[in-house]
C-alpha cells in the first residue's frame, strides 16, 4: 500500500511516495515560491504530487502545513508564510488537481503521525509527541488516533504557561514553554548565562556575535564537559519536566516521544526532565511513564503526512 506524503513548509514543498512497510520509496523537493500566490502554490503542489504517482498505484494524499486544520482535516486558517491562504480548503483544492482523495493536518500534528507510523511512538497506543524545533509543537495520539479536540485545534503544547512573568516568545502572554524550550529562545537564554561567563569557551566563540549560538553549540559543548553548557541545558530540561508534568496531569498519558534540533541533546535534557517529574508528578501518574526521543530526523514530516493518507483512505 503506497500513500503522498506532503510537507508544505515556508521554503520548500517536499513530497514522497511511501509505502507503508518500507517507508519513503521516491521523493521529490521543489521551491515553495510562496509569494506567488495561492492558486499558483496549489498548482506547484498538484504537479509535484502528479510527476510522483507516475509509476505508482496510490491510495491518496496527506498533506503537512504550518497553521490551524478543521476538526474534518479539509481546511487551514492563516497558515504563517504563506501569503494569501486565510481560510483555504486544501485538501478540496489538491484532489481537483491530482483526482487522489487527500487530508491535511498541521506540520507538528504531522510529526506525531509519523512517530506513530514509522518512529519511536509505533510502541504506543497513546502518547505525546513534543517537538522541540524553532519553536515548540506536538501531536497528541490517544488509542492510535490523532486526539484533535472539539474544533480539531488541541495540541498547541508550547502555549501552555509554566511561569506568568517568565519571558516572551510568539505566544501572547509571557513564560509559555516556547520561551524556554524553542530553539531561539533557549539560545537567546543561554546567551544571557554565557556573556556573565567571560572566561567560558563558549564567550570566546560568540561573544563578537551570539546570534550565531545554538542549540547544537550548547551540546557540543557539554559533551567535552562544559559545565555551563551542561548547565544550561539541564535548566531547560527542567522546565520540560514541568511541561510534562501538566499534560501527564491533564490528560493522563504517560508516554512522550521528543523531536527536533534541541532533542539532540539527549540526556542533558532528558534526565534533569526526569529528575523533576520523579520529584513532582502526582505519585499515581508515575507509573508507566516513559520518555523517548525520536530518531526520524527530517523524514518525520513526509512519513506523517503518509500515515495521515493511510488512516483516511485504507
Amino acid at each position: 500500500m503506497k500513500a503522498i506524503g506532503v510537507d508544505l513548509g515556508g521554503t520548500n514543498i517536499k513530497a514522497a511516495v511511501v509505502d507503508k512497510e518500507q517507508g519513503i520509496i521516491d521523493q521529490v523537493t521543489r521551491p515553495t515560491k510562496a509569494s506567488l500566490g495561492k492558486d499558483l502554490l496549489l498548482d506547484r503542489i498538484g504537479e509535484t504530487i502528479s510527476d510522483l504517482i507516475k509509476d505508482h498505484d496510490i491510495i491518496g494524499v496527506g498533506l503537512g502545513l504550518p497553521g490551524m486544520v478543521s476538526k474534518d482535516q479539509t481546511t487551514v486558517k492563516n497558515p504563517p508564510n504563506l501569503p494569501g491562504w486565510t481560510v483555504v480548503n486544501a485538501a478540496e483544492e489538491i484532489t481537483k488537481r491530482t483526482s487522489l482523495p487527500c487530508r491535511i493536518e498541521n506540520d507538528a500534528n504531522v510529526a506525531a503521525l509519523g512517530s506513530l507510523h514509522f518512529g519511536a511512538g509505533k510502541q504506543f497506543d497513546s502518547f505525546i509527541m513534543i517537538t522541540l524545533g524553532t519553536g515548540v509543537g506536538g501531536g497528541i495520539i490517544y488509542e492510535r488516533k490523532l486526539f484533535k479536540g472539539t474544533q480539531g485545534m488541541a495540541a498547541e503544547l508550547g502555549h501552555v504557561i509554566i511561569d506568568y512573568h517568565g519571558p516572551l516568545s510568539n505566544s501572547v502572554t509571557r513564560g509559555t514553554v516556547e520561551a524556554y524550550l524553542g530553539q531561539r529562545f533557549l539560545s537567546r537564554f543561554a546567551s544571557d548565562l554565557i556573556s556573565q561567563n567571560p572566561s567560558n569557551p563558549l564567550y570566546k566563540s560568540f561573544s563578537d556575535d551570539f546570534d550565531k549560538l545554538e542549540p547544537v553549540d550548547l551540546t557540543n559543548a557539554a559533551k567535552k564537559g562544559n559545565e555551563l553548557a551542561i548547565e544550561i541545558l539541564a535548566k531547560s530540561g527542567h522546565r520540560l519536566g514541568y511541561a510534562i508534568i501538566n499534560y501527564v496531569h491533564m490528560m493522563d498519558i504517560r508516554k512522550f516521544v521528543v523531536s527536533g534540533g534541541v532533542s539532540k541533546a539527549g540526556d542533558f535534557l532528558f534526565e534533569p526532565a526526569r529528575e523533576v517529574i520523579r520529584k513532582q508528578m502526582m505519585e499515581p501518574f508515575q507509573e508507566g511513564f516513559e520518555l523517548v526521543a525520536e530518531n526520524l530526523g527530517n523524514d518525520s514530516a513526509l512519513l506523517g503526512a503518509a500515515g495521515l493518507a493511510f488512516d483516511s483512505f485504507s
